[in-house]
């Protein structure tokens, strides 16, 4: 029986999630000949804040870029 454990950074919809385990599954049976009732397929959703990759959070390192305010924006129209 294969088991499939997928692990995927932030947050994925039901319907992507759907259609993840379905292609997995199609997969699994058109390459290994596995029968579709057998595949288990776990899917882990991992928080960015939870997940680090070069030396920084991915939600750090996925966080737009603050930019300096000019300042004529800084000073409110009259």
């Amino acid at each position: 029986m294969p088991f499939v454990s997928i692990r995927i950074s932030g947050t994925a919809t039901h319907d992507q999630k759907a259609g993840i385990v379905a292609d997995v599954t199609r997969s699994l049976v058109d390459r290994l000949g596995k029968n579709p009732n057998a595949v288990q397929i776990v899917i882990e959703e991992v928080s960015t804040a939870n997940y680090g990759a070069g030396g920084i959070l991915i939600a750090d390192r996925n966080a737009p870029a603050i930019q300096p305010r000019e300042v004529a924006d800084a000073v409110p129209p009259r």
